[in-house]
């Protein structure tokens, strides 16, 4: 069973409000520490990857500290990555059979294929660990609903571009206008079976949860969930575990996540870390250094 960070591109998903973002900083933290070139890059709606890190700098990427750079991707960014990689190609197809405007084109394509900002988040995420820029990204993800619904894309994608394929080769048109449709539905195809198998066998996933009821609920859902995609969870972090309890309250709250550090430890096959339950609000380099110390401690 593998340690945290052993892959290159590290992804943290969990419920919202358990503490994704924490870990995937303080795994980034961790990887610039040791001297790797790190990008620690959130997809998620509402980032707060700035707020943690106390960055107020609006560069894209921001540097963060020695190694350590931060980039915060919204759906607007995506956006412009497809107009850039298949907008006007696609575009000055279709437009010679179909009279629409560009943005009206776009708006389209979007209904046609609703996943499909989300496709090019996986797709940009492929890029970046590509590159070389960075010898470790740490992914910071949406809640686990949104975050699923992402996975799902490329293998979606690609399943309805095979009837597409079908359906533009019987177009009346000139041979070599189908063969320009049909090429760039292949490439598109091409590039969501690129994209799937990125998420197999380059991403490590590691599921953040806390010990209370609703959140172990959530885990065998996400699991089996996970699996329908031939993905795995590599890793489960456990957040917020009360260690020293020195009041009424603690010591109740403790008692009550006995059952269900039991649950996660013992009920997955899957290596797991606890994250106590810290006296502090973690933000800023010098917090984030105490959940890496404990993200890390059993490493060898």
């Amino acid at each position: 069973m593998s340690q945290i960070g052993s892959r290159k591109v590290t992804m943290f998903c969990g419920k919202g409000g358990v503490g994704k973002t924490t870990s995937a900083a303080a795994t980034a933290l961790h990887h610039a520490l040791n001297g790797l070139r790190t990008l620690v890059v959130s997809t998620d709606f509402t980032p707060s990857l700035r707020d943690i890190f106390e960055i107020d700098s609006p560069a894209s990427p921001a540097m963060v500290t020695e190694n350590l750079y931060l980039e915060e991707i919204s759906y607007d960014v995506v956006k412009q990555l497809w107009d850039q990689k298949f907008g006007p190609q696609v575009y000055g197809l279709f437009s010679t059979f179909v009279d629409i405007e560009y943005q009206e084109f776009l708006g389209y394509v979007a209904t046609m294929l609703p996943g499909l900002k989300d496709e090019f988040m996986v797709d940009y995420i492929r890029e970046v660990s590509e590159s070389g820029r960075y010898e470790r990204v740490v992914w910071d993800t949406a809640p686990a609903g949104q975050t699923l619904g992402l996975l799902r894309m490329p293998s979606l994608v690609s399943n309805h571009l095979k009837p597409a394929a079908r359906v533009y080769s019987a177009l009346k048109a000139t041979g070599n206008l189908k063969r320009s449709v049909l090429g760039v539905i292949q490439d598109w195809e091409k590039l969501s079976n690129k994209d799937l198998a990125f998420l197999r066998e380059e991403v490590q996933f590691n599921l953040v949860t806390i010990a209370e009821a609703l959140a172990v609920r959530q885990l065998q859902d996400i699991f089996e969930e996970f699996r329908s995609y031939g993905l795995g969870i590599n890793h489960i972090v456990i957040n917020q575990v009360v260690e020293d309890a020195d009041s009424p309250f603690l010591r109740s709250k403790a008692q009550l996540q006995q059952k269900y550090l039991a649950e996660v430890e013992g009920g997955y096959g899957t290596r797991s870390t606890r994250v106590p339950l810290f006296p502090f609000e973690v933000r800023g380099v010098e917090r984030l250094k105490e959940v890496e110390r404990r993200l890390f401690s059993s490493a060898p």
